[in-house]
């Protein structure tokens, strides 16, 4: 059995793809946006321009975090972010690769995980010494969007090796 396919038929195909397209952009340039913000985020470590990391977290009382090293409690927006600038100015010859990363989206939030490895060299400004580091944890970033793309939540564990 044959169908007959007219003009009507496609022109309703068209108005749906044309309604279904843009929203599959949308979809990818947000995730495109919030993996750029992740790369931002860790770029800092190999930069050491610490100006972004306030720009990219949401400076609010909702905002928390948990860290792959010590102090492992909740942290808020202001302690993170101070410990934030203190991890990344003490590690040089940074590196980090994102394994697997993994972006779901709902509306104006978002829930990114993946796993992380890092390496580098921690230097102890008062002795001189360093310790090297190679560590791979699991992270969790949960981003909302108001205008852009901010880190509301951060939650970093370290995988035993």
């Amino acid at each position: 059995m044959s169908r007959v396919i007219n003009n009507n038929d496609f022109s309703m195909v068209f108005q749906k793809l044309k309604r279904v397209v843009p929203q599959a952009r949308l979809i990818l340039s947000d995730r495109e946006e919030i993996l750029e913000i992740i790369k931002i985020f860790f770029d800092t470590g190999k930069t050491k321009n610490l100006a972004p990391l306030a720009a990219i977290q949401l400076d609010d009382t909702r905002f928390s975090s948990y860290s792959d090293i010590p102090p492992f409690d909740l942290k808020d927006y202001a302690t993170t972010v101070a410990l934030q600038e203190l991890r990344f100015v003490s590690i040089s010859d940074y590196e980090y690769k994102i394994i697997n990363p993994k972006i779901d989206l709902f509306e104006n939030s978002a829930v990114v995980t993946f796993q992380l490895k890092q390496t580098g060299m921690i230097v102890d400004n008062y002795s001189f010494r360093g310790q090297h580091l190679s560590m791979l944890s699991r992270a969790t970033f949960v981003m909302i969007k108001s205008t852009k793309w901010k880190i509301v939540h951060v939650h970093l564990s370290k995988i035993s090796e």
